[in-house]
């Protein structure tokens, strides 16, 4: 068996963190059998068009206080550390740098997001740079991935829990995960803030008491203009 690490990078705003990435990241983790996974959250992600409403501080503390009770997860602040816009490629070949090589990379993305992966900086190069994971989310099975990026399709392949890892490709390729995820958002975490609505099914209860004890989302937090 290839005892190669691989590891999973799950990139995001995490502005607030919520169980919904947790669960794309277990998903990811135990289809794929990743040795670990980094949690990166970004300092100016490009897609936005303001910035976190959370602070870098905040939303690295609140990754960190989600992500303690795992030994194989970890936080990384190599976004946060970096000025101007977050692109992930930047981030992964920050990593070949470090001599990780593309084939033991799993950048981790729900189905929702990847679907605009054309829009991507350094797109379709970044495709290159690591395996890409795509997890289900509420009303974005993976299932419609093939048709809606029929360009990417030979890429795609389906992701299996329990499988020979020599049998793993040394290229990198879009695996597909068909898993159970939690319907959160943190807009939607935001809005629940701002009235006052419990979150304690949304967030693990570290992020909550950690919300709760700094009061960081007050009204603006029903723009419903920022993505997740």
């Amino acid at each position: 068996m290839n005892t190669a690490s691989r590891m999973g990078i799950l990139g995001g705003t995490f502005d607030p963190i919520h169980f919904g990435h947790l669960d794309v990241a277990a998903a990811a983790r135990r289809s794929l059998e990743l040795t670990e996974v980094v949690f990166v959250p970004s300092r100016t992600p490009p897609h936005r068009s303001t910035a976190p409403i959370a602070s870098g501080y905040h939303r690295f503390a609140m990754v960190a206080l989600a992500v303690a009770d795992e030994s194989a997860y970890r936080v990384g602040d190599q976004e946060l550390r970096a000025g101007g816009p977050s692109y992930t490629s930047v981030t992964l070949e920050r990593h070949a740098r470090a001599g990780v090589r593309a084939s033991q990379l799993f950048f981790i993305i729900g189905a929702d997001a990847f679907a605009e992966i054309s829009s991507w900086h350094d797109y379709p190069n970044v495709l290159n740079l690591a395996n890409f994971v795509v997890v289900s989310r509420p009303s974005h099975p993976i299932s419609a991935l093939r048709r809606r990026l029929p360009d990417l399709a030979s890429r795609m392949r389906d992701a299996w829990t329990d499988v020979d890892q020599d049998s793993i490709p040394g290229e990198t390729w879009v695996w597909l995960v068909d898993a159970e995820t939690r319907d959160v958002s943190s807009s939607g975490i935001r809005t629940r803030l701002a009235h006052a609505k419990p979150i304690d099914q949304h967030v693990p209860p570290a992020v909550a008491a950690y919300l709760e004890h700094h009061q960081i989302y007050g009204a603006g937090a029903t723009d419903s203009s920022l993505h997740d």
